[in-house]
């Protein structure tokens, strides 16, 4: 399996993945938002980045997005995990603990301060390995839904 980057003639591949991981979240994104998260991922002047794992045939079947920024609790930045990924026949082989992988190993060698992450309670699969990378946490999430723009 490879991580790397997300590319521009990634674009049919992420489009997949990223429609499929919509639907286990059972959310519908405007065309005109999934567009312009994809032109950010590949813009390097914009906070947010992405990862694909590649099966050794060249078929990505995983995505990361991740998202920069600053905190009041130290002068370096920090990563929020904001999406991950694996096709559901991926799953179990190791393929989403490398895309964390992965993006910890970009946080020591950029210096940030900390990789963070959060999930609905109901993922338990994801569950078992974020427990196991991570550990639990003592944190909440409470969220005001906005909409889009």
């Amino acid at each position: 399996m490879i991580i790397r980057p997300i590319a521009a003639a990634d674009r049919a591949a992420w489009q997949r993945l990223w429609d499929a991981y919509c639907d286990f979240y059972q959310e519908t994104v405007p065309p005109a938002v999934s567009d312009g998260t994809f032109a950010r991922i590949l813009d390097p002047a914009q906070p947010i980045g992405g990862m694909l794992a590649v099966e050794p045939g060249g078929q990505p079947v995983g995505l990361m997005h991740y998202v920069l920024h600053p905190n009041t609790w130290s002068l370096q930045t920090l990563a929020y995990l904001e999406d991950l990924y694996v096709q559901a026949d991926q799953r179990g082989k190791g393929t989403g603990r490398a895309l964390i992988e992965a993006l910890v190993a970009e946080a020591r060698r950029a210096g940030w301060f900390r990789v963070y992450w959060h999930t609905h309670a109901h993922n338990h699969d994801a569950r078992l390995l974020y427990d196991k990378v991570a550990g639990p946490s003592d944190m909440v999430k409470y969220t005001i839904p906005i909409g889009y723009a």
